[in-house]
């Protein structure tokens, strides 16, 4: 077998690299320095804040350094999470639609200057206050600059009668005229989930397939990410599917901890928050981010069947400060096309951080060394009393150091 081809298959079967032991004692020699604190910063954590279970990757050049899993994938059977556990990674899933979007600006489909109101005249029905709805392009959709809401339905106090996302198109465009923009369209960020349902509206009009297939043939399946998947989990990969769980305080103080199940419905949202895998896949998609080729023609051109390098440093350009909370201690956070840009002095990490159901999820990635990080968390708790780091916050800040 030569060289070129051994590459191939060792970046292209990473799942299987993960699992093997000689994989596993090697990542352990090359552990980057601090790791063993940064672990037990990571255990501590989690239980501070009664975390089930969470794990995290760090990778270099698409090779995996270091991981770390903590606590259940499933409490009550007592399942540790493990490398194959799947997690769901929320709002990392917009990177998705955005790629896809920008596939078809390269293949001549659209233009990020596309008027929306072309593909989606119902939004003629949101309350305009600006006049200026059909000035909305596709490229404020990408960088939540349109004005639109944040959340894709009003409900969110926890009411057993509250849905917990709309399941279809019409249920949306029904929501419209009791909608309005929020601020001029163009002139600053404001994150809005329904923006990317509408950009993958654009998709399913201009392919004909659904935004899910529309993924499947042409991300998931050139970069050979085989364990992804939207939706309910297939029977198969059902023993590897993390539960995820809510910690709720009373009035008194009292916690008490809900287990969700495996699987929920994430309904029309799942082009803006639907993917589910084990961090191996995710570990793939940031090998393709971070052009992780080790020089091979085959890999590269898989790489650029997806996205030219090009494309993906145009959507790294940073176009607007974010106005969003909890952001990561001394970087400077702005958005892009999707992904959002953190400066540290002359360093810049592109990434997202997704939050749906009881999971929570980030990833980090620096471009300029190849150094990538990914972790999920399978609990979301009540926020901390003020003054108080979370737990999810205080392992996403204290990870950059490791790909610095």
């Amino acid at each position: 077998m030569s060289r070129n081809v051994i590459r191939f298959v060792q970046h292209f079967a990473l799942m299987a690299m993960i699992f093997a032991a000689g994989f596993c004692n090697l990542m352990a020699q090359q552990a980057p320095a601090g790791w063993t604190d940064y672990t037990k910063k990571f255990d501590a954590a989690m239980e501070n804040e009664h975390v089930v279970g969470a794990g995290i990757l760090v990778l270099q050049n698409g090779n995996l350094v270091s991981r770390h899993e903590y606590g259940f994938a499933d409490q009550e059977k007592k399942k540790p999470v493990t490398e194959r556990t799947i997690f769901h990674y929320g709002s990392i899933t917009k990177t998705l639609t955005a790629v896809s979007i920008m596939q078809l600006r390269d293949r001549g489909r659209l233009s990020l200057d596309d008027h929306i109101t072309r593909y989606i005249p119902e939004l003629r029905m949101v309350h305009d206050q600006y006049g200026a709805i059909d000035k909305i392009t596709i490229r404020m959709l990408l960088s939540h600059s349109a004005g639109f809401q944040g959340p894709t339905w009003p409900y969110g106090e926890g009411k057993p009668w509250e849905p917990f996302e709309p399941t279809t198109w019409n249920q949306l465009v029904a929501m419209m005229p009791y909608q309005e923009l929020l601020f001029e369209p163009g002139s600053r960020f404001g994150y809005s989930n329904p923006a990317f349902i509408y950009l993958a509206r654009i998709i399913e009009q201009l392919t004909g397939d659904s935004w899910e297939t529309y993924v499947q043939k042409n991300i998931f399946a050139p970069l050979g990410m085989t364990h992804s998947y939207f939706g309910a989990t297939p029977y198969y990969q059902e023993p590897d599917r993390s539960h995820n769980y809510t910690l709720a305080k009373d009035k008194s103080g009292k916690e008490t901890m809900h287990d969700n199940g495996a699987d929920f419905n994430p309904g029309i949202t799942i082009p803006n928050g639907g993917w589910n895998a084990p961090l191996s896949d995710l570990a793939i998609w940031l090998s393709f981010l971070t052009n992780a080729t080790h020089g091979d023609a085959e890999t590269q051109k898989r790489y650029d069947i997806v996205l030219k390098r090009a494309t993906l440093q145009e959507m790294w350009k940073p176009l607007y400060p974010t106005t969003a909370t909890g952001l990561v201690k001394e970087r400077s956070e702005s958005i892009g096309l999707s992904f959002f840009i953190l400066r540290h002095g002359e360093v810049t990490d592109i990434g997202h951080t997704g939050s749906q159901a009881g999971f929570l999820s980030f990833m980090y990635f620096n471009p300029a060394n190849g150094k990538a990080v990914v972790a999920a968390l399978n609990t979301i708790s009540d926020p901390p009393v003020t003054g108080e780091k979370s737990a999810f916050n205080t392992v996403r800040e204290a990870v950059f150091p490791f790909i610095e």
